[in-house]
């Protein structure tokens, strides 16, 4: 008995004929050498668009996203983002209750206002030193004395302003913005909680492109470019076809994995989409061509020795071939020269004869109406 190993995953390549066995195996008859099929070791050449190119698979994410942290001590009021919501750069999401920090922030504001004050006495008073002295009415000493009361009085009014800009800073902080423009996609923190310096309050993510981010091994990464075009397909989009680009590409590969990693995007401005969609994205790393193409289980050895099979007038030819493109994402070859489109090769075969006759295996016949099984 011969037997021929189960075809998948050929889509529009099948030649839909006859049902196969009941145990998934196909018979191949030894009397006279007949060879009996059906429908999943058989397959048509066809005419097709063929492009070559590296795929990658993995959640879509944003391409920004930002964890806004609280950066002082005190307890969240004025909670003003919801999980969802739109929001500028900027924004305000929350405020942080810190009687302490705003105290510390308007004592320095004061403290400033008195060393301005001393200072412009100071001043007044170097300007009156300085008149006496030219006329003869104060020493040296007298002059010198008020000029550096002068100079003492700017580094107080110095130091004063840096205390306050440290601490109008800290006090700003009890405001919690958001440091993108963006949606909202979640929220940890609730109105009257308390909060420490470094504890999440809120996510905020740029999803007007989403990235999917993966690796490829070297030596097609060699074929990868940075703004090549991507064809993206989508799980929760079966039927549609999205394009991006390729954003970036690292510059060194893995040691251990020898893979190399590559960042595509895809555009969203109308968001659209949303974060943590499956992916595929597929790099087109060559032109569209026309060429007859093949499931890639019917072509058999390598290089000048690449055969198929084919049924010709109900026998089997081995028939050699020169291998063109190959695309991984539908699993085909493009046949340059030994196959034309129309021709019907096996998929897999096992061990056949040049020449053996070939017959389609026979469907069941429908069960008649009233008859018993």
């Amino acid at each position: 008995m011969r037997s021929f190993a189960h075809m998948t995953g050929i889509g529009p390549l099948l030649l839909l004929s006859f049902a196969a066995c009941d145990d998934g195996e196909i018979e191949g008859a030894p009397v006279d050498g007949l060879v009996i099929l059906g429908e999943q070791d058989v397959a048509t050449a066809k005419l097709s668009t063929l492009t070559t190119g590296v795929a990658l698979t993995g959640n879509l994410q944003p391409y920004q996203m930002v964890e806004v942290k609280a950066q002082v001590a005190g307890v969240v009021t004025g909670v003003a983002a919801e999980e969802g919501q739109a929001v500028d750069a900027g924004a305000a999401l929350a405020r942080i209750e810190a009687e302490g920090i705003v105290s510390q922030a308007a004592g320095a504001r004061s403290g400033v206002a008195a060393a301005q004050a001393n200072l412009a006495l100071a001043r007044r008073q170097h300007e009156s030193a300085r008149t006496l002295f030219e006329a003869g009415a104060m020493s040296e000493i007298e002059f010198r004395t008020a000029q550096a009361q002068l100079e003492a009085a700017q580094a107080q009014l110095a130091t004063a302003e840096a205390q306050a800009a440290g601490a109008v800073e800290q006090a700003q902080r009890t405001t919690v913005g958001s440091p993108i423009a963006g949606e909202v996609s979640d929220r940890s923190v609730n109105e009257g909680e308390a909060v420490n310096p470094g504890q999440t309050l809120f996510t905020v993510v740029n999803s007007a492109f989403l990235e999917l981010q993966g690796q490829v091994p070297v030596d097609k990464a060699a074929q990868v470019r940075e703004g090549q075009s991507v064809v993206f397909q989508l799980d929760a989009y079966p039927a549609q076809e999205f394009r991006g680009s390729v954003e970036r590409l690292s510059p060194v590969a893995d040691p251990g994995t020898r893979q190399v990693g590559v960042t595509l995007r895809l555009p969203n401005e109308d968001r659209r989409l949303i974060g943590g969609l499956f992916a595929t994205g597929r790099v087109l790393t060559g032109p569209e061509t026309e060429a007859v193409v093949v499931p890639e289980s019917a072509v058999r050895g390598t290089g000048a020795d690449s055969h198929v099979w084919v049924i010709e007038k109900g026998l089997l030819v081995r028939r050699a071939v020169m291998v063109g493109a190959k695309d991984d994402e539908r699993g085909v070859l493009g046949i340059t020269s030994g196959v034309r489109a129309g021709e019907m090769v096996l998929v897999a075969p096992g061990d056949v004869a040049e020449g053996a006759p070939v017959q389609m295996e026979s469907a069941p016949s429908a069960p008649v109406e009233g008859e018993e099984g």
